[in-house]
């Protein structure tokens, strides 16, 4: 079964919750229900492939969205353990303070620039630019 339309049934929707979460195909198809042959028959469809990095993807943002949120109260006890009274555990936090919000500074321009050139506003490059500049048009 598979074409135009095609559908996923109730067990290849469970299947793919069970792949995002399960360590193991094996124990995937278990909680599925299927045998592993047949998970692994269905991960060779497109269909099924393109739900599963779907499924993947969601999970991914909603664990991307839950550290965010956590980062606030990491950054908090970062700022508590300044005032420890053991210097090791300052030095620990002040270093953890000052590195980490530069790596976050050089996620976040990263992401602006890819946004911009994914633009569809942003200007093109002209492609035939190296076959011009060799002289080969």
């Amino acid at each position: 079964m598979s074409g135009h339309g095609e559908k996923l049934t109730r067990r290849m929707e469970a299947a793919i919750a069970a792949l995002v979460t399960e360590p193991t195909a094996e124990a995937a198809a278990a909680r599925a229900g299927v045998s592993p042959a047949t998970l692994r028959r269905w991960q060779g469809r497109a269909l099924l492939q393109h739900a599963y990095r779907l499924a993947r993807q969601a999970v991914l943002e909603e664990s991307v969205a839950r550290l965010v949120k956590a980062a606030v109260k990491a950054t908090d006890k970062l700022e508590r353990l300044l005032d420890s009274r053991k210097p090791a555990v300052q030095l620990r936090a002040a270093v953890a303070i000052l590195d980490r919000p530069v790596r976050g500074v050089q996620l976040c321009d990263f992401e602006a620039r890819i946004r911009a050139l994914e633009s569809p506003t942003a200007p093109h490059r002209n492609t035939d630019h190296f076959a011009e500049s060799n002289g080969q048009t």
